[in-house]
């Protein structure tokens, strides 16, 4: 039996990793120096939960298997530093999914947007027609107990995300997953901190293709020019298989897609969600999963949590949440709701909350992007800033970043919500977009507008 122990065992996908192994029948341990809910219970439940906080270098022996580094822990870290003098196996989270998976056919599914929907959208076909497979994904989706499972089934589906593997592994994480079926959305600037200039972003995709294999297979965006000239660049020794929107029509804020002479409605809806669906087809099929078999089981898909998620609705106004926070993410998401309901007004609401939209150089991404929504707001908060250690952000620079002489920019929750209360929701959509929580405002609260 393998023995496993984690360092900085509380991340939301480090948690979900030790688990998974604890099921698989592995002896595992883990450290923190805090751990937070949800994990704390799961930890628990599943005997896990270290007996006390913080790091203790005697629960380094020489009889571990593997060592697997979390990404919040230190180089300085006393177990790390006492796992390298006695010569143990330490992998970055990625490494150690790519050990447990080296018999599997793997699928991999990358890019800077749409990379959670696509991942779920397979794996929810994959369960609706009856296969064995394991997976990694970086949300909770419905019908699914935790983000990652390792087992002896045959295919692992992967998200493949390009942010730095740990302390000491700086590569990103989609470098070590090596697929056999690669997937690329699409390829728009992100996590500047970490990747200070496009050319310096866009390198990290190149490598990812130059070390697949020859012959193994690759689709990708077709209407993405910035991916297609990297393709002809880097990817011509692989299978390649390109797609794009598909045929499809939207009836009452309902929309149908067509593959061929087959067609199903759908419960999610926008361009950006057709490409993810066209995409996650194409894997099924190289996985034998025919068009009939995909249509069938991704008519009954509701989306990933908190991507263009709905809040509530009545038969003249909508409500929805989505993870949008980058922006060629905040252009997808407004355009999918324009395009559902064109006759209605759309208020959309924006909480600058990553170090990249905080960053008064990076705002001019954000130019045109919040064009197609009537009320463009866009919400900040001063303690966001102090936590991250940035200067402050002055509106004015937002306003020109985001091209918007009418853009409503609010920095304290109460500001915030005034001015929602006070808009008219008859023939109008509401949709809020953040990776935080405007300063702790509950979203679920907004149903009051309905």
């Amino acid at each position: 039996m393998a023995k496993v122990h984690f360092i900085a065992v509380g991340g939301s996908v480090m948690h979900q990793l030790a688990i998974a192994l604890k099921i698989k029948g592995y002896q595992v341990t883990g450290s923190d120096d805090e751990i937070y809910e949800p994990a704390k219970g799961n930890l628990l439940q599943t005997g896990i939960l270290p007996a006390s906080m913080g790091w203790d270098e005697s629960r380094i022996t020489a009889d571990l298997d593997a060592v697997i580094l979390g990404m919040h822990a230190r180089a300085d870290n006393p177990e790390l530093i006492k796992a390298k003098e006695l010569g143990l196996k330490i992998y970055s989270f990625p490494e150690y999914i790519y050990q447990e998976s080296q018999q599997k056919n793997r699928v991999v599914v990358g890019g800077s947007h749409g990379k959670t929907t696509t991942t779920a959208m397979i794996m929810h076909v994959l369960q609706q027609s009856g296969q064995a497979f394991d997976y990694l994904v970086g949300a909770r989706l419905a019908g699914f107990p935790q983000s990652v499972n390792i087992t002896d089934a045959p295919v692992i589906v992967c998200e493949g995300d390009e942010y730095p593997a740990s302390v000491i592994e700086k590569r990103p994480k989609f470098h070590f997953l090596h697929p056999h079926i690669a997937v690329l959305t699409g390829i728009a600037w992100d996590h500047i901190n970490v990747f200070p200039t496009f050319e310096n972003y866009l390198e990290q995709f190149a490598i990812f293709l130059r070390t697949m294999k020859a012959g193994h297979t690759l689709i990708y965006n077709n209407t993405d020019p910035e991916l297609v000239k990297l393709v002809k660049a880097e990817g011509l020794h692989l299978k390649l298989v390109p797609y794009d929107i598909p045929q499809h029509q939207i009836n009452n804020g309902v929309t149908t897609v067509h593959f061929g002479d087959q067609q199903t409605e759908l419960e999610v809806f926008g361009d950006h969600n057709l490409l993810n669906m066209h995409a996650a087809r194409l894997v099924c099929n190289e996985l034998g999963i025919s068009d009939e078999v995909f249509l069938k089981a991704i008519a009954t898909f509701k989306g990933a949590a908190k991507r263009l998620e709905l809040v509530g609705k009545n038969e003249h106004c909508a409500i929805y949440r989505d993870f949008a926070h980058a922006p060629s993410k905040v252009k997808a998401t407004i355009s999918a709701l324009r395009d559902q309901y064109p006759q209605r007004k759309l208020i959309g609401v924006l909480e600058l909350h990553t170090y990249s939209s905080l960053n008064a150089d990076f705002m001019v991404q954000y130019q045109g992007c919040m064009d197609k929504a009537d009320i463009p707001v866009v919400f900040y908060s001063k303690h966001a800033l102090e936590i991250k250690r940035m200067p402050e952000l002055m509106p004015d620079v937002v306003a020109q970043g985001f091209g918007r002489a009418d853009l409503e920019i609010f920095t304290s929750r109460e500001h915030l919500t005034a001015f929602l209360d006070k808009q008219e929701y008859k023939d109008a959509n509401l949709l809020m977009m953040s990776s935080g929580d405007y300063e702790g405002l509950d979203v679920n609260s907004l149903k009051k507008y309905l």
